[in-house]
């Protein structure tokens, strides 16, 4: 039977119901699927030889019958020590301190060894090699076909049976493959044909073969995520015409006079930029990104103002309540005395309230709305949107984004405080034009951070304890509720804050934050902290966003080792906020090197863009992101941060395609359209 890509698993060769429902498993239900099951690994061994072959110095692979083993424990070094057979000869192969494989080798079994051969005692033998048991249940293992490809197994199917599998099917499989470029293109960007590059990733015949297989299908991963990005920008911008803004010097002038202080170089920019981009009859879709306290929100209020100033309504929208809430009252300050309306939109507002507030927005009685995800939850419809403003941007996925703007086509302005690597802005958020605050507004106090090891625990107490009967406050942050028996070296809040309250700091007044408090009670100690009647705040991540309070100058991160360095990052911006120095401590009890490594960046530096890169290379991309969440293609082969210059030259071309043919209409790139309307379906939604 002739298979294609559609193939169900369980038809193709060497599969059958036996196999299915463990391949199945891993995400392979059909051809199309075993042939992007990429290896995890290669291996490349050296020539197979017979054993009576065999000559000093050489790196060889041999393939026989182990004949005895013998477990030498009482030598001066341990040896575990094999004969292995073939049809030539015999061969002794020893690890020193081998007694671990005493209960994986056994006489009788088929192995294969390769390293390197050696004469000792006018006897060859190998010393250390590695190997590999050869399964009786793969019968047309072929000893040439050693090493190569290595695939992610289960418990349910292992990496030889993968290979074996993949084996009896590549060849048909990848005669199905569609090519995505031309030859001529293929040429100048050094790539191989889509079927060659199957064939070499899953059987390389060496490293030469297997380098050029990788380039072209991470060339293809990275190509169709920004071809796909491409056009969902290309969209935006022709088919979702929105209210050209008019601006001028006055309004530019009356707009000023609500800041009482001067913006900053960064902020006059990117208010150059916005100011450009909504007076403009297509849509805004820019990306505000700015380290934490570096004045993002009275750009957002300047766009605020211009679009209500030309007649329409804003709406902002934040990820929690206590940021909104934040935004809201930061909006306020701003606005006071002026004829501009401003409401907060909750969950937890009463029907016939929110029925009210939801008319008035309706009837344009409303300038700006912020909220959380409340205002796509359905019932709010917004009589003249211009501008919305979604906040923490990276916390929203792109279908809640295009909720907010439903059939409306309003100038978008999204924010984050978490600065974002290059690599970042051009995969997850390369649908959108990016202006940058780099510069803090001036009068900033210093922020020092200290990691605390345990024996200078004590002492790090005492120095906070001068600081808050100094007048200062504190944060003392935990990443957990509550105690829990998953892992008791992590400490909680609900735990620590007794012990703090009662016992270390009973002269001061220490107050509970956490995400499952009622909503008024919340609030309730915010407002306490805010205006100084609480002296230390023991809390979880809640604060990560939106708590401003100039007096806060001490934040303690206990268990630090546990969150991702923007996290922490996020976490120390809700310190240095006034004009007074702060001081944030990282108390970690972990002694592995990497998580050391991690702090050491923090205790180095306060430049979140720094931190950002930083944390991008230690944790890799695939835990940062979810490219699902923002409606790309998994990468499987590439790496945006590896791959950073392929990723780039992608970005290039792509753009490029899409200037010469905006529809994709042409015969040349019928394939890649195919493509990208299949993984990025949201690009043409």
């Amino acid at each position: 039977m002739a298979v294609n890509l559609n193939t169900e698993i369980q038809m193709l060769k060497g599969v059958g119901p036996g196999k299915a429902p463990a391949l199945q498993e891993l995400g392979v239900h059909n051809g199309a699927d075993l042939l992007e099951y990429f290896p995890r690994d290669w291996e490349f061994l050296p020539e197979t030889a017979q054993i009576s072959e065999l000559t000093p110095n050489a790196n060889v692979c041999v393939c026989g019958v182990i004949e005895s083993t013998d477990y030498h424990k009482f030598k001066r070094k341990p040896i575990f020590e094999i004969y292995l057979i073939d049809t030539s000869a015999a061969l002794r192969i020893i690890w020193f301190n081998g007694g671990y494989l005493a209960n994986q080798l056994h006489p009788g079994m088929r192995l294969a060894a390769y390293g390197k051969v050696a004469k000792y005692k006018h006897q060859l033998q190998m010393t250390n090699p590695r190997f590999k048991i050869l399964r009786e249940d793969i019968p047309e293992h072929d000893p040439k076909q050693l090493g190569g490809a290595v695939y992610p197994a289960s418990a349910s199917i292992s990496s030889g049976m993968l290979k074996y599998i993949v084996r009896k099917n590549i060849d048909e499989l990848s005669d199905c493959v569609s090519e995505y470029f031309s030859e001529s293109f293929r040429e100048e960007k050094n790539l191989l044909s889509r079927k060659e590059a199957f064939r070499q990733i899953h059987s390389p015949q060496d490293e030469k073969h297997l380098s050029a297989a990788k380039r072209t299908l991470k060339y293809e991963e990275l190509f169709l995520m920004q071809l796909g990005l491409a056009v969902r920008r290309y969209r935006m911008r022709s088919f979702a015409p929105s209210i050209a803004m008019k601006f001028s010097p006055q309004l530019d002038r009356r707009i000023r006079q609500r800041f009482p202080f001067f913006l900053t170089e960064d902020q006059d920019k990117a208010i150059e930029e916005i100011v450009h981009d909504m007076g403009e009859p297509k849509q805004m879709n820019r990306l505000l990104q700015g380290d934490v306290g570096s004045g993002k929100t009275v750009v957002a209020v300047y766009a605020a103002l211009m679009a209500i100033a030309n007649k329409t309504q804003v709406a902002i929208m934040a990820p929690t309540e206590i940021l909104s809430r934040q935004h809201y009252h930061s909006i306020s300050r701003f606005l006071e005395g002026s004829k501009v309306r401003t409401e907060l939109v909750t969950g937890k507002m009463s029907v016939s309230e929110k029925n009210r507030l939801t008319e008035q927005i309706s009837e344009g009685e409303v300038d700006i709305v912020i909220g959380t995800t409340a205002l796509i939850q359905g019932g709010i419809d917004f009589q003249n949107l211009g501008l919305a403003v979604i906040d923490e941007q990276h916390k929203f996925g792109v279908e809640q984004r295009a909720k907010l703007r439903k059939d409306k086509a309003p100038h978008c302005l999204v924010m984050t405080a978490t600065p974002i690597p290059r690599t970042m802005t051009m995969t997850v958020f390369g649908d959108l034009d990016v202006s940058v605050i780099k510069t803090l507004p001036p009068g900033r106090g210093r922020v020092t951070t200290k990691l605390v090891s345990p024996e200078n625990r004590n002492k790090a107490m005492e120095y906070i304890r001068g600081l808050v009967k100094a007048g200062r406050q504190a944060f003392f942050v935990y990443p957990r509720i509550e105690s829990g028996e998953s892992d008791r070296n992590l400490k909680s809040a609900e735990e620590e804050f007794e012990l703090l309250e009662t016992c270390v700091y009973p002269e001061f007044s220490v107050a509970l934050l956490h995400g499952q408090m009622p909503q008024e009670q919340k609030k309730n100690v915010m407002e306490q902290f805010r205006r100084g009647e609480i002296n230390i705040l023991v809390s979880t991540v809640v604060i990560e966003v939106g708590v401003d309070v100039p007096n806060a100058t001490v934040m303690v991160i206990e268990n630090a080792n546990n969150f991702g360095l923007a996290q922490l990052h996020q976490l120390r911006g809700r310190i240095g906020r006034g004009a007074s120095d702060s001081f944030c401590f990282l108390f970690s009890e972990s002694d592995n090197e990497t998580a050391i490594k991690r702090l050491e960046v923090m205790q180095k530096s306060t430049d979140g863009f720094y931190i950002a890169e930083k944390d991008l290379e230690i944790r890799g991309p695939g835990e940062l992101f979810s490219t699902r969440q923002h409606g790309l293609p998994d990468l499987k082969l590439a790496n945006i941060v590896e791959d950073f210059e392929m990723l780039r030259m992608a970005k290039k071309d792509a753009e490029q395609t899409l200037k010469e043919d905006p529809f994709l209409d042409t015969q040349e790139n019928q394939n890649v359209k195919k493509a990208i309307i299949k993984n990025s379906a949201p690009a043409w939604g």
